[in-house]
Order: structure tokens, then C-alpha cells, then sequence
């Protein structure tokens, strides 16, 4: 009877003072096995190791950083307003304030998408109303690792991701018509996971597919390694994933399958983030975990980047879970917003914007600095996420 499908039945509530809702690997659900299964991969545009140079989109980005002593980018997540376009609207003015109201050193230079841009199963048709005219006049580039919302495909008639690949992930670069009377050039990132290289910061960014809690196969989990083994030593590394791998809310909660993959990579590259972001849970949180030399790496989940419901969160500021050791710094579970990052030589720092979704009124909630310099294990250190 334990394993039965009884009627009326929902999925569970994730534990209160938990950063993951379960122990090992995600067990499947009838209740969503069917509607949330593993999809397959587009082809990507190119060869292995699959990097974009940030000089693709902005030629001028290297001498800009090098004056400037850094560089400045927006992060957040699931941001697509389906049913109240008001939350998402509101965002995205301020970010594009942001662009225009700062002299160009202070300037994002783009903004780095975490996963599902468009709700709720990555439609074409639906790319207008929450991607080209929200972001109109966002004079930036846009770059994305695509969330389960993106990849879900909703019928035989669309294939998993072919609305995200259509933007980001098109071979010679033009002007959908999709886009109407808000025109945007397409990219020409080389995979659905890629890394993305910049001044001062590299940024890993895996595609996690559609299961609950995400999914990634054998050549994503080696591409993963090998990314954090090569990144180069000079500069800041940032690994973005949609699913995220701790979070303190009553809907979602955290991946032990997201878990396992960066702490492999992490033990055979020998190489520690500096910053983990993710998105998937619709509030904004910084998590900290000890992972080296007493020295702690920042968990982002920032999923409030306009999509309507929010999820509440399901522990007090400073709970620290006992199974994980993962720590909830600040959260925020009322307000739409987003995060603006800084890197130098020396560290990552960043800015949380909470915008009011009537007056568009924005209100700085959540502050930190963390070291942007290389980290490496201990000589045969093994962690645990």
C-alpha cells in the first residue's frame, strides 16, 4: 500500500530546517515521471569544450573591463510573466535603469539568464510576450543556460527546447519575426551547456533538463570536469545551474542529484567555485557551505526574476541544515528582484534588488563580498556537498 498511487494525492512538502529534500538519488514519482522526463539534448552548434567569448557580443568588452578594473553583469532566473506580466515588467525597467542611469564602468554589461525564460513549456509563440518585449530597450546582451520550463516540450508538435534554441542557439545570427516591434539579434551560444568567457570570471553554466531536481548525463558530468579543471587560474570561477543544490523553501528545496555532480567535478578537477548560482525556486536566498580550508562558497538561488507565484521560504535567517552543513545567510520570499555581480582581481561582490511590482520602486535587500581568487582542494582532500 506505501508504493500505491492513492487518489487525491499531491507530492510532498519539503522538511522545514532542510536544504534538500531527500537523501541520495531523486526517487521517481508517478505524479510527475510522465510530465517531467528527461529530454534530449539539441545538437550543439560546435565542437567540444564548447566556449563563447564574450567578445562575440561586445567587442569592446576587454578594453572596457581593463579600464575599469572589473566587470558588472545581472543574474536571476524565471522571469517569464505569464500571468501577471506586471512582476516581470517592473524588473526588467529597473535593470534597463541600471544600464542607462550608470556612466559605463559601472554598467551591467549583459545579463546572465538562469533558466526558464519562457513559462510554461518553452513556447515559440510565447517568446514575444515574455523575452523580446519585456527587454525591449535592454541595450545589453542576453545570455541563458535553459531551466525544466524551457526544455518541457508540450506536445508532439514542439520538440524540447526549440523555443530557447531559436534565440540563443541560432548558427548565423539575424532578427526573428518573432520579435515584431522589439527586434533583438540572435546568439549563437555552442550549446545548450557552455562556458561563457569572460574578463576577470569564467562561468560554467550547465543545462540541468526538465526532471524535478534536474538531470544531466555522463558527458555533461565529464564536460563539467573538465571545464573546472581547465579554467584558468587568473581569474574567478562561476558555475550556474537552473536546479539548485541547497535551498531553504516549502516547494521545491534543494538537489542531492545537483549535489553529487559538482562535488564530483570538484574532487577530480581539484578546483572549488567561487560562486554557485541557481534558480528554480521562486524566491531570492544566499547560502553558504564550508567546502575548504574553512572557507565558505556562496550558493545564490535568485528564481524571483518575474515569474507571479513566489515559493515561501521554510527556515529562519542563519538555520544552518544539519545533514548538509549548508547555512541560509538572507533570504527573501516577498519581493520580485534580481542581483547585480561585481568582479575584480581580488573579489566577487554583489547587490540584491528588490522592485516593488505597483511603483517599480527599488529597495537594495542583501549585500556581500566573497574572494574571486583561484581555489583548489587540499592534497587528497575529498568534500561532500
Amino acid at each position: 500500500m506505501a508504493n500505491s498511487l492513492l487518489q487525491g494525492a499531491v507530492r510532498s512538502r519539503p522538511q522545514t530546517g532542510k536544504s534538500q529534500s531527500h537523501n541520495g538519488v531523486q526517487p521517481l514519482s508517478p505524479l510527475t515521471y510522465k510530465t517531467q522526463s528527461f529530454q534530449p539534448l539539441p545538437p550543439p552548434l560546435g565542437e567540444p569544450p564548447y566556449h563563447y567569448t564574450i567578445e562575440t557580443a561586445i567587442p569592446d568588452i576587454l578594453k572596457v573591463a581593463a579600464d575599469a578594473g572589473k566587470i558588472v553583469f545581472h543574474a536571476v532566473g524565471d522571469t517569464g510573466g505569464i500571468k501577471d506580466p506586471a512582476y516581470q515588467t517592473q524588473v526588467a525597467a529597473a535593470m534597463k535603469r541600471d544600464l542607462y542611469n550608470n556612466k559605463p564602468a559601472d554598467a551591467p554589461a549583459f545579463f546572465y539568464h538562469l533558466g526558464d525564460v519562457v513559462y510554461y513549456n518553452g513556447e515559440k509563440s510565447k517568446y514575444y510576450d515574455q523575452f523580446y518585449e519585456p527587454y525591449d530597450h535592454y541595450a545589453a546582451p542576453i545570455f541563458a543556460i535553459p531551466g525544466n520550463h524551457d526544455g518541457d516540450p508540450i506536445g508532439p508538435e514542439q520538440k524540447s527546447l526549440d523555443g530557447w534554441v531559436a534565440y540563443f542557439m541560432t548558427e548565423t545570427p539575424h532578427v526573428d519575426p518573432l520579435s515584431q516591434d522589439a527586434p533583438r539579434v540572435t546568439l549563437s551560444l555552442p550549446n545548450v551547456y557552455y562556458t561563457l568567457v569572460c574578463p576577470f570570471v569564467t562561468i560554467v553554466g550547465m543545462y540541468t533538463n526538465v526532471p524535478e531536481h534536474g538531470s544531466i548525463d555522463t558527458i555533461q558530468q565529464q564536460w563539467l570536469t573538465n571545464e573546472l579543471h581547465s579554467a584558468p587560474k587568473d581569474k574567478a570561477l562561476i558555475v550556474s545551474l537552473h536546479h539548485p543544490i541547497y535551498s531553504f523553501d516549502d516547494h521545491h528545496s534543494g538537489s542531492p542529484g545537483m549535489a553529487d555532480a559538482l562535488q564530483h567535478a570538484i574532487n577530480d578537477s581539484r578546483r572549488v567555485p567561487n560562486l554557485v548560482l541557481n534558480a528554480h525556486v521562486h524566491n531570492y536566498q544566499r547560502i553558504e557551505k564550508i567546502i575548504t580550508n574553512k572557507s565558505v562558497t556562496p550558493f545564490l538561488v535568485a528564481g524571483n526574476g518575474g515569474y507571479h507565484h513566489l515559493h515561501n521560504l521554510n527556515s529562519k535567517i542563519n538555520t544552518i541544515d544539519g545533514q548538509t552543513g549548508a547555512k541560509l545567510i538572507y533570504g527573501d520570499d516577498k519581493n520580485h528582484g534580481y542581483v547585480t555581480l561585481t568582479i575584480t582581481n581580488k573579489e566577487i561582490s554583489g547587490v540584491v534588488s528588490a522592485v516593488d511590482k505597483t511603483t517599480g520602486n527599488v529597495t537594495i535587500t542583501d549585500k556581500f563580498n566573497y574572494p574571486s581568487t583561484a581555489r583548489y582542494l587540499q592534497d587528497k582532500e575529498v568534500i561532500s556537498l
